[in-house]
């Protein structure tokens, strides 16, 4: 299979700090280890993105949709980089996220929906071994009514390693008809992990639906079991159960080249929990 950078060096290259998109671009646009990056997507207007951090380094990425854009950005970190992310919707836009932690690593991101009908998903994963410190924090402001938004992130930490997510979905006076959903799932290898979760709740209207919920908890022992019951090493069958755990979230990227060589590298990074 190829790598990662093999794969996004056919994609077209993210140049400058601005990108500006006006029409449906079918072929992605790929950054390596950006400094600063903004993009805008006109009304009407798509686009596929990925971003690779593969340096010590800090940066900031900036998405502006206009009515009725679709931005989808893959975001993936091998290295301890610091990274912003800042996302401004507009009415009848809608923007996916995927970011994938594989190293000692930090990512905030910010959401603001400020048009009504505005969509925004995001799903993100850490797997932090040895003594590594991930940490991902997520800001959704639904600002106006009749906004949606779903955020699913997973973790894994063994070794003496630090997990942290922090979520906040806040939901402004007379933003009615809002529908949030936040959910934190965690697993720990080991007694010396350590996984810190905080979704939380903030909301000034009355007509809305909104969910939040986390668990930090073991692998599933009777899974395993029933796995080493049909012939799998213990090893293989704990392999195998955090490698669904995970993919459930990269499958949710929508390049497919890119989401196989992800789901590589993060099952290489599994032998080392």
């Amino acid at each position: 299979m190829e790598t990662i950078p093999d794969i996004i060096r056919g994609f077209r290259a993210a140049d400058g700090e601005v990108l500006r998109i006006a029409g449906a671009e079918a072929e992605p646009f790929a950054a390596v280890d950006p400094r600063h990056l903004r993009v805008e997507a006109a009304a009407g207007a798509s686009a596929r993105i990925v971003v690779l951090h593969t340096a010590p380094d800090v940066s900031s990425l900036t998405l502006t949709l206009a009515e009725g854009a679709q931005l989808e950005l893959t975001e993936l970190f091998t290295a301890e980089a610091f990274a912003e992310v800042s996302v401004k919707q507009a009415a009848h836009s809608r923007c996916r996220l995927t970011t994938a932690l594989l190293s000692s690593a930090n990512a905030s991101y910010r959401i603001d929906l400020d048009g009504a009908d505005a969509e925004n998903e995001l799903g993100g994963v850490f797997l932090a071994a040895g003594e590594e410190h991930c940490v991902l924090k997520l800001h959704t402001a639904h600002n106006v009514a009749d906004c949606r938004s779903d955020s699913y992130v997973k973790g894994v930490a063994g070794g003496q390693a630090v997990g942290e997510f922090c979520g906040m979905v806040y939901v402004a006076p007379d933003a009615q008809r809002t529908d949030a959903r936040q959910q934190s799932r965690n697993i720990l290898l080991s007694r010396t992990a350590r996984i810190t979760t905080q979704p939380q709740l903030e909301i000034y209207a009355d007509d809305v639906k909104c969910s939040h919920g986390a668990t930090v908890g073991q692998m599933d022992a009777e899974a395993i079991l029933y796995m080493r019951q049909r012939g799998l090493s213990e090893a293989q069958a704990r392999r195998l159960q955090i490698e669904g755990f995970v993919g459930d979230v990269v499958t949710r990227c929508g390049i497919e080249p890119l989401c196989g060589a992800i789901l590589e590298r993060a099952a290489a990074k599994i032998e080392t929990l």
